[in-house]
């Protein structure tokens, strides 16, 4: 029942948003995205891909399930365009982890290579999300305590896991290496400014005039908040969320639903790249079928003339 819940909580944030702005600011986010939005989105988001693809790889290689440079990416654009596209915003990224599994016949470590690889992203973004409230003047401010004992959780339970033996602490410590923490914290936080630069692209789209401290702090939170999935291919908890965090600085609220919504476009649009991954999968089964049917029947042939 879980994935309906999911998608009934994003429904249920959607519906209250449409009841209660109507649906101006979502006919306005169509009229404001323009091309060059859209084009520097793509571009952007290109970056951040590769930079998502690279904490991939590091993360694999330690938990020896290795990857190439171009496995990794084409899978980091296939599994975001799934996210943008299936409901719940997560199934992409569990496709990417039973396929590299598959791929390298161990399943489990390839598992466990993109959900460490996920988790360890989503705790940087805190981080930078703890220091942009601490260290930035905005009406948000007073939300650092609850950035801070996030983290202060995150830190106990990574202590409580490393006490106990297992696997669960050995892929911990393997994360923690300084080799591979250094990789995983500078990827994690060139995707997060890369992901915030799209955000404030859709700000400036809309022409909300705030200063850039609010904005960038805005930004974060709602980076952060729209990982919990519940939604609906990444809508619904962004959008009140972005109306919330807008209204709580002092801006529209129905300004911030418009961002959000220009938001979600401009990241649906930037992962369309991982269509054509999906489009080269297809070709690539057709052709293994194709080549299956074809050699038993050269191969019952190649008898006969031996037998002959």
């Amino acid at each position: 029942m879980r994935p309906w819940f999911r998608l009934a909580g994003g429904a249920v944030v959607l519906a209250a948003l449409l009841w209660h702005f109507g649906t101006g600011p979502f006919t306005e986010a169509w009229q404001v995205t323009t091309w060059p939005v859209v084009l520097g989105a793509v571009a952007v988001t290109a970056v951040c891909t590769l930079t998502s693809a690279w904490r991939w790889r590091t993360v694999a290689r330690a938990y020896g399930v290795p990857l190439t440079r171009w496995e990794s990416v084409t899978a980091y654009y296939r599994s975001q365009f799934l996210n943008a596209t299936l409901p719940g915003g997560i199934l992409g990224d569990a496709h990417r982890a039973v396929r590299h599994g598959r791929d390298v016949g161990d399943v489990s470590a390839g598992v466990r290579a993109t959900v460490w690889e996920r988790a360890s992203g989503q705790i940087v973004q805190l981080a930078l999300v703890f220091v942009a409230l601490a260290v930035l003047a905005s009406p948000l401010r007073p939300l650092a305590p609850l950035a801070a004992g996030a983290l202060l959780v995150v830190g106990v339970a990574g202590c409580l896991v490393l006490r106990h033996s297992g696997r669960t602490a050995g892929d911990l410590r393997a994360l923690l290496a300084p080799r591979t923490l250094s990789r995983v914290v500078g990827a994690s936080c060139g995707s997060s400014v890369g992901h915030l630069v799209v955000f404030l692209l859709a700000v400036h789209a809309v022409g909300v005039d705030a200063p850039i401290g609010v904005l960038v702090t805005t930004g974060l939170v709602v980076m952060v908040g729209s990982s919990v999935p519940v939604n609906i291919a990444g809508w619904g908890p962004r959008e009140g969320l972005t109306a919330w965090a807008f209204g709580l600085v002092g801006l529209s609220s129905a300004a911030g639903l418009t961002v959000s919504v220009v938001y979600g476009v401009l990241a649906a649009v930037a992962t369309l790249p991982g269509s054509l991954v999906l489009v080269g999968d297809a070709a690539a089964r057709r052709g293994r079928a194709v080549v299956d049917v074809q050699v038993p029947a050269d191969a019952g042939r190649l008898e006969d003339v031996r037998r002959g």
